[in-house]
């Protein structure tokens, strides 16, 4: 087959594999030789929107991709800076004839694409890879995108879905072209504290996929909203970081039977094109009527929440187990954002960025949708005056404390039965337990009246 570079680069970003990249297999089908290259950003340690628990997640997948590399005969380039300035650079360096890459899902990313195909002295290829379906592929009759779940999924669920085609046999890189070592935590000042996080790397996502789609995805209905088990694929954070490719995981998952779980996939996606065709919910609420909405100061309260102190214990297990793991069961969040929003009237943007400094999955799109759904704001979200409570939602879904004692071992000897009802004024759960830090039944009349009077006003 004729090339038709000599020489070109792959930029990694989102898709940490060599298996079903999209770009990186076009890159070695034209060129002779391509060099693999990761960007480094100029991560601070009190960043707003990532913690260190996503650095050494990142550090991992980068260790497993550089290894996965130097086997097929290739190098990963390690660089830092400004994204198109250190490519430009790379491209004079190397004399590389053109740049592929897959395309980010998130604005910040776009805007960054847009101005290295402006820049870039060679051609620059992109490719759709994140998703089984761009946001320009999945919209109603008169070509506008769709702002409610049901009907998209509707639209989603048929379509063809592209199949996976395998990952390259060898990897042919330059010698001599200079590199960063790989990143540890101490690249940026940090230490590796006591967190259970899980690894990354292609390798540990492909197992972890193995074990899901071994039968787990197939009681994902009947298991995924008990916090308690290992009832959901967790494989998020692969998804996330591209350790795994959406495409062969749609298939093996359909192969198995999970129709539910196909429809937590097609969420994913709709949250991709909310936030492709409308940008500005990063920074307003989808749904314009709640726009302005009064929200309270953040103060102690905040605080309580945020170290998982509130007295509440199924609020209280799901902060500590994602300030331990970098990952909090997907009920627990619905429970602990609306909490957030609902009983202690404090802005969703706060929570919104606080998952994203410790959530490994930490998905700009999903993180945002989740966000809003349960302020009552977003798009397809949950009525204002529905509000979670969070002594019933224990009862239901936590029954016997399992989920609240392994996270709160000073709760640990506690009757599970006082976990789902708020104790007595005054009193606490357990002695070196938090009293509750507000009252549910009153705070819910208090959004209530809120809401009503924020609608009314609106008119």
């Amino acid at each position: 087959m004729l090339r038709q570079y000599s020489r070109a680069i792959h930029w990694f970003r989102r898709d940490l594999r060599l298996t079903d990249n999209t770009a990186l297999r076009e890159a070695t089908i034209h060129s002779g030789e391509v060099i693999p290259l990761y960007i480094l950003s100029h991560w601070e340690k009190n960043h707003a929107w990532t913690g260190g628990k996503r650095q050494k997640f990142l550090c991992e997948c980068l260790d497993s991709l550089a290894g996965n590399i130097d086997h097929l005969g290739g190098e990963l380039i390690i660089r830092k800076g400004d994204a198109v300035s250190e490519i430009l650079k790379l491209v004079r360096e190397s004399k590389a004839e053109a740049v592929y890459f897959n395309e980010d899902v998130d604005p910040f990313g776009q805007e960054i694409e847009a101005r290295l195909k402006k820049e870039s002295p060679v051609p620059v290829h992109s490719y759709q890879d994140a998703a089984l379906h761009g946001p320009e592929d999945v919209l109603k009759g008169d070509g506008t995108p769709y702002r409610v779940y049901t009907p998209f999924s509707k639209r989603w669920i048929p379509l063809e879905k592209p199949k996976p085609k395998g990952r390259p046999k060898q990897l042919k890189s330059p010698v001599g072209i200079k590199s960063l070592p790989l990143p540890t935590l101490k690249t940026w000042g940090l230490q590796d504290e006591d967190w259970e996080t899980v690894p990354g790397g292609e390798k540990a996502a492909r197992q972890r996929m193995k074990e899901a789609l071994s039968g787990r995805l197939a009681r994902y209905e009947d298991t995924r909203d008990i916090p308690s088990v290992l009832g959901t694929s967790r494989l998020s954070q692969d998804l996330r970081w591209g350790t795994l490719s959406i495409r062969e995981l749609y298939q093996k998952s359909r192969q198995c039977g999970s129709a539910q779980y196909l429809k937590e996939l097609a969420w994913r996606e709709f949250y991709f094109q909310i936030l492709h065709h409308f940008p500005d919910v990063l920074q307003w609420e989808f749904n314009s009527v709640w726009r302005g909405l009064p929200w309270d100061e953040p103060e102690e309260q905040f605080e309580a929440w945020k170290t998982g102190q509130t007295g509440i214990p199924i609020i209280d297990a799901g902060i500590r187990e994602l300030l331990t793991t970098g990952f909090m069961h997907n009920r627990v969040r619905m429970i602990v954002a609306m909490f957030l929003t609902k009983d202690l009237h404090l802005d969703w943007r706060l929570g919104e960025q606080f998952f994203a400094q410790h959530l490994l999955d930490g998905e700009i799109a999903s993180n945002n949708g989740g966000w809003q759904w349960s302020a009552g704001t977003g798009a397809d979200a949950a009525p204002y005056f529905r509000i979670q409570n969070p002594w019933s939602q224990t009862k239901r879904f936590d029954p016997n404390g399992e989920y609240i004692r392994r996270w709160l071992p000073e709760l640990r000897n506690v009757d599970p039965k006082l976990f789902q009802m708020s104790p007595e004024k005054d009193q606490s759960i357990a002695p070196n337990y938090p009293h509750p830090i507000i009252d549910h039944a009153e705070e819910r009349l208090q959004t209530l009246a809120i809401f009503k009077k924020h609608r009314e006003q609106q008119r």
